[in-house]
């Protein structure tokens, strides 16, 4: 499965000026109420040229604009490119980021092999500017997140790629290995969520999880027989209608001493709705239905070539949700790893089902310091939220707050939705301990207080991405389809040193 396209891509610092610099193409950032002063002695050897295209307003420095100029030898780049980063005061890293998306998408595709950045305008930016890491790391993250393409199953061309970039500054303080791990395992899961169904079943998924054995990453898979062992009935339930067989992934990370964070992923590999079958509209998209698993092998990834400093237990409960002749039937009850009964009223509610029995497991075997399940769980987190933020519930105030300070710093935005006793009368049912489904009415959060059920008295957090993980539209550093979302948020968390797992 091709996902080290970023790998090949060599990031140096240079500490050498940009009119010195020999590349394909230098990059110049600008303010949109900044004139080119702060380029003047370059402007002077291009005859005034960045003034000229000022002047005339072809460039203005708006928010992520671009202008090409083709400089002749004047100096040693062969191009230089204008890029607007919009007014002074409203600087932010994330605007700082979409730069870098737009900047080197746009230099892949004119075929720029080699590609300079001057970090002359970080010398500027407002008193108020906010961001844990060096402004200019915002630039290259945006960049390398945005050269991520899935082109598996088109026709083989001469892809374009960069093949090396250097940043223009004497500090050599810069995460630049820290950004390319990341970079690349958020490209890992998008890699697993974009592969269709037929050819991302459980058992692919289980010998993905597989490929990541190393010295500090244990994997085991439980089979049918193990799951009935272990009385995950919820689970079980879910993959009845489907001819492959589910596989309960389990990948354990040892980076330190301490009691492990277990991070639980939503890993339908393909979602019709079971029985209550959904609409066929849109029904193509249902193999994101495993982008929390995607994210959760991910991260274990980045955690181990990283080594952090922290004990993770990655569990994927795979299967698909179809309708075949030994399908689950709306009213049928099941008992759980816990030992509730859930009726089921809906098999379209089949992910919580899959994450109730995993989160039971991941409790009653490894007594975690901190659960987190992350889930394409809810029809209604879109309807709330949109596509713009990740809908967060728990039981443990600390982690939540240390996930809003990580999202603010990801922008994998996350906003905390309640958690009322109230809700559980939602759920009750007449024939078991609780019932799959509370209908339509505040759907979101019961779906998220049937799952705090299961956690008990654990540390635990819940993230809905149903409305972040796929986007219909390119972004200025991600392409339409599969986000990676979660990916960031979650290895920033893990990587915070004021957060004691």
């Amino acid at each position: 499965m091709p996902y080290a396209i970023l790998s090949k891509m060599n990031i140096t610092i240079k500490d050498i000026s940009e009119k010195d610099i020999a590349t394909d193409a230098l990059i110049l950032p600008f303010f949109e109420d900044y004139q080119h002063e702060m380029y003047s002695e370059i402007d002077s050897l291009l005859d005034g040229m960045i003034k000229r295209v000022i002047s005339s307003k072809e460039f203005t420095g708006r928010h992520n604009q671009l202008a090409l100029l083709h400089i002749h030898g004047m100096i040693n780049a062969k191009r230089v490119l204008l890029v607007g980063f919009g007014k002074h005061p409203e600087i932010t890293s994330e605007r700082i980021r979409q730069c870098g998306g737009k900047v080197f998408s746009y230099l892949r595709d004119i075929a720029a092999k080699e590609i300079s950045v001057s970090t002359r305008i970080f010398n500027f930016l407002p008193k108020g500017f906010r961001g844990s890491e060096k402004p200019v790391s915002y630039l290259i993250e945006g960049g390398l997140l945005s050269l991520y393409r899935f082109e598996k199953y088109k026709k083989a061309d001469d892809a374009k790629e960069i093949e090396s970039a250097t940043i223009l500054s004497s500090d050599n303080d810069i995460p630049l290995k820290q950004l390319q791990i990341t970079a690349s395992a958020v490209s890992v899961a998008k890699d697993l969520i974009n592969t269709p169904a037929n050819d991302m079943t459980p058992t692919v998924l289980s010998d993905f999880a597989n490929s990541l054995a190393n010295e500090k990453i244990k994997v085991k898979t439980l089979q049918k027989d193990d799951i009935e062992k272990e009385g995950m009935g919820a689970y079980l339930a879910v993959s009845k209608g489907s001819a492959q067989p589910p596989k309960f992934i389990v990948v354990e990370y040892n980076g330190a001493e301490s009691m492990p964070v277990a991070i639980i992923g939503k890993s339908i590999t393909f979602d019709s709705g079971g029985i209550s079958l959904k609409p066929a509209e849109g029904m193509e998209k249902m193999k994101y239905d495993m982008s929390g698993g995607a994210a959760v092998l991910a991260i274990i990834k980045a955690a181990s070539e990283a080594t952090l400093p922290v004990n993770i237990v990655g569990i994927l409960p795979a299967t698909e949700n179809l309708p075949g002749g030994d399908a689950t039937r709306p009213g049928d009850i099941v008992r759980t790893i816990t030992g509730k009964t859930v009726e089921i009223v809906n098999t379209d509610a089949e992910g919580r089902l899959a994450l109730a029995d995993a989160i039971g497991y991941a409790v009653k075997h490894y007594k975690p310091s901190l659960v987190i399940d992350i889930a394409t769980l809810t029809g209604a987190c879109s309807i709330a939220l949109g596509s713009e933020a990740i809908a967060m519930m728990g039981n443990d105030t600390a982690a939540m707050e240390k996930l809003k300070e990580a999202s603010e710093e990801t922008y994998e935005r996350v906003w905390q939705m309640p958690l009322y006793d109230e809700y559980k009368e939602y759920l009750k049912s007449d024939a078991a301990d609780m019932k799959n489904s509370g209908g339509k009415n505040g759907s979101l959060v019961t779906a998220g207080y049937f799952l705090k059920e299961f956690a008990g008295t654990a540390p635990w957090v819940h993230l809905d991405i149903a409305g972040t993980a796929w986007s219909d539209k390119d972004k200025p550093y991600a392409t339409k389809g599969a986000t990676g979302v979660g990916v960031r948020l979650i290895l920033n968390f893990l990587s915070s040193a004021t957060y004691s797992l």
